[in-house]
């Protein structure tokens, strides 16, 4: 498997951990460094480490039930240890909001860049997601 497979596997895998549920997963993929950061167009909006990002999508993930994605015009570059991945990302699921027990569909189109860095395999360093206004 190449590199940019590789970096596109991990990629998956973090986004599968909103299908399966499996968030045991997401530590395995991101780096645990102080050097770990992430940003999201959902609040918080700050900059985050790694045990706020982790925390915050189990969260994310574990309120959205049928979860599905499709990432699409994928793109990554490789320097020497490094991959950059851009792409744009389309998110549906039914969110949950578990204390009035309804519920609201939701299609969510959005941008994704992922930092990698291999050490010895890849793993996730930074990410930041966005939506796309429609």
């Amino acid at each position: 498997m190449s590199d940019e497979q590789e970096i596109l596997e991990v990629i998956r895998t973090f986004f599968e951990a909103g299908r399966t549920k499996d968030f045991s997963i997401l530590s395995k993929i991101q780096l645990n460094s102080q050097k770990f950061s992430s940003f999201s167009d959902i609040p918080p909006y700050g900059l985050k480490d790694y045990s706020e990002s982790i925390a915050l999508e189990e969260l994310r993930f574990s309120s959205i039930t049928d979860y599905n994605y499709e990432i699409k015009n994928e793109k990554t570059n490789i320097f020497d240890s490094v991959g950059i991945s851009t792409f744009t990302l389309e998110q549906k699921g039914m969110l949950v909001d578990s204390q009035t027990y309804t519920g609201q569909y939701m299609t969510i189109n959005g941008r994704a860049t992922f930092v990698l860095i291999k050490k010895p395999t890849w793993k996730i360093v930074h990410y930041h997601l966005d939506k796309i206004s429609n």
